[in-house]
This record gives structure tokens, C-alpha cells and sequence, in this order.
């Protein structure tokens, strides 16, 4: 792997010296392994950011991961090394569109993705990721859901549960897994006819048909580790690719598509890891008020997983 190694060690020393932690999202550049302490998906990010002691928590992910880990550690510095990381899926819906969301369909509980803001998970019942969403829904036992902001996991959550739960999505979706065409699957599976195909829930629901398995990020990599296959098409965010072929160098690991690149969680870099934390620059800040009413979906989501 081509990285500066030498930074590399000032930013570990810089981290010892300050008290800080790095969190790295999955989909981040794989340099940024070097120095994080804890690498995974949203979920597994959290947990961690509620549990940490350190000081300082360094995110490298996007803004609404960042205000997350504020939220579960007011009383820590959060900062997000480059402010250009947010999250396309995250934008498509405001406090006022979750509102009308939510006036269309009174007295209806609302499920967050995790992939949102914190003004939006503050009108939230209950916070969920791509891991535990089935389980948060199901938990809930009621008919009906309203599922914010992506329509394509609240979908598959509904295909999950036989329709048991009456899922009304909110119109969101991930640029990123939707550039991922069925034509991609179709192709790359008659080329490589012994590989399975390990999908993302925001993939369309036709993406998913044609998976083996569909799982979070940390399911995929995981169902990846244990399976007897030896080959597999990957049907996420290349970052998953990436770390997949360093953890398990004797399998083969294809990329579904070189479109399935999410350029704002490529925005960080060592560089800007060690800036954040030299300068101690940009810093995630969120309300007292906002922090209150936002942390109850979060909570309750970390106690359904637990």
C-alpha cells in the first residue's frame, strides 16, 4: 500500500498526545486504515462513539456520521476533517419535509435511517441502519411505518418482513448504489459463473433479486469471511472491495461497477486526518436542545441492537 508512513506516525502520535480517536467509515480511502481505531459501517460507528473515552473523536466519514457521534458524545470534540463530506441521500429531506412527511400520515411511527441529519432524526420515533433496520421495524410492532430518507431500504425491509408491516417510504435514495444497474449483475455473473453476489440494501430492488445475499457492509464482509465460496461480486461502494481483498487475500473479490464510487466519502485524506487534528478544525457542533430530542431515536435504536 502507497501511503506516507511518516505521517502516518505523527498522526498516531498526535492522537496519543491529544486523547483523540479516529473513526473510519468503510467507504473511506483505505489509507485512512492506517491510523483509524475502529473501521466499520454506521452502526458499529456509533456504538463506538457512545462508548469511547477518549477527547477528541476524528470522523472520517460524512456530516451527518460526524453530528451522530456529537449527539452520542456531547461532551467530546468532534471533528470531521474535510467539511466538503456530506451526504446526497442525507439532503434530500429536511425538518419541514419530515414534517409533511409526518402530517400526511398522523399518529404513524417514524423510522430514521441513520443517513440523515439531526434536525430529521429529531422528529424520529426510532433511528435504525442498514444492519438492524429489519429488526428495528419489526421490533416496533405496529402495521404501519413511516421509513425516511431512503425508500430503497425501506423496501427491502417491507420484502423482509412478507409484508407484515405497511412500509410508506419517504422518496430518498443513494446516488451512489443506484448507478449499480442489473445489466452489471447480469453480466458479471455469466463471466464469473461460480461467484455470489453480495448486494447493499440501497441497491434497486431489481439489483437485490439478483443477489445471493444482501446485507449491511459489515454483513457482506462477514458473510464474505465465513463463506466456502472462494469468489464473490460485490454490489456496494468499492471501499468494501478494497478492504475485503486485504482481509482475505485468497478469495476474489469483483467490483460490480466502477460508477459504484461515492466521491463525497473520498474527501478525506491523511493529510486532512492530521490537520483536523493538529489545528483541532472543524469541529462538529449540534445544539443543546437539538442533541436532547435527537439522541431518544438513537438510543432506543442502540438498545434494540443490544
Amino acid at each position: 500500500m502507497d501511503f506516507n508512513k511518516e505521517l502516518v506516525q505523527k498522526i498516531i502520535n498526535l492522537k496519543k498526545e491529544k486523547n483523540a480517536i479516529i473513526l473510519a467509515h468503510c467507504y473511506q480511502n483505505i489509507e485512512i486504515d492506517e491510523v483509524a481505531d475502529y473501521v466499520g459501517d454506521s452502526l458499529y460507528l456509533s456504538q463506538m462513539a457512545a462508548k469511547t473515552d477518549a477527547k477528541i473523536i476524528v470522523f472520517a466519514g460524512v456530516y451527518f456520521m460526524a453530528e451522530t457521534a456529537k449527539i452520542l458524545s456531547p461532551n467530546k470534540k468532534v471533528l470531521l476533517p474535510s467539511l466538503k463530506s456530506g451526504c446526497l441521500m442525507a439532503d434530500m429531506i429536511n425538518l419541514e419535509q419530515i414534517r409533511e412527511f409526518k402530517a400526511k400520515h398522523p399518529n404513524v411511527p417514524v423510522v430514521c435511517y441513520i443517513n440523515s441529519t439531526a434536525e430529521v432524526k429529531s422528529e424520529a420515533d426510532v433511528c435504525c441502519t442498514s444492519s438492524n433496520a429489519v429488526n428495528v421495524v419489526k421490533t416496533l410492532n405496529v402495521k404501519d411505518v413511516l421509513f425516511v430518507p431512503d425508500k430503497y431500504l425501506g423496501n427491502f425491509v417491507k420484502s423482509k418482513l412478507n409484508g407484515e408491516v405497511n412500509i410508506i417510504t419517504y422518496p430518498g435514495y443513494c446516488p451512489t448504489h443506484l448507478r449499480i444497474k442489473p445489466e452489471d449483475v447480469l453480466n458479471l455473473k455469466e463471466k464469473y459463473k461460480d461467484a455470489l453476489v453480495l448486494a447493499h440494501p440501497e441497491c434497486h430492488s431489481e439489483v437485490l433479486k439478483l443477489a445471493d445475499f444482501v446485507g449491511s457492509t459489515t454483513a457482506i464482509m462477514n458473510k464474505a469471511k465465513k463463506s466456502n465460496n472462494t469468489s464473490f461480486i460485490i454490489a456496494t461502494e468499492i471501499g468494501v472491495v478494497e478492504r475485503l481483498k486485504i482481509a482475505l487475500p485468497n478469495k476474489k473479490f469483483i467490483h460490480i461497477s466502477n460508477k459504484a464510487i461515492c466521491p463525497n466519502m473520498k474527501y478525506h485524506h491523511l493529510e486532512d486526518i492530521y490537520n483536523a487534528l493538529f489545528y483541532e478544525q472543524h469541529e462538529i457542533n449540534v445544539s443543546n436542545l437539538l442533541i436532547k430530542s435527537a439522541l431518544k431515536p438513537i438510543q432506543k435504536m442502540i438498545a434494540i441492537n443490544s
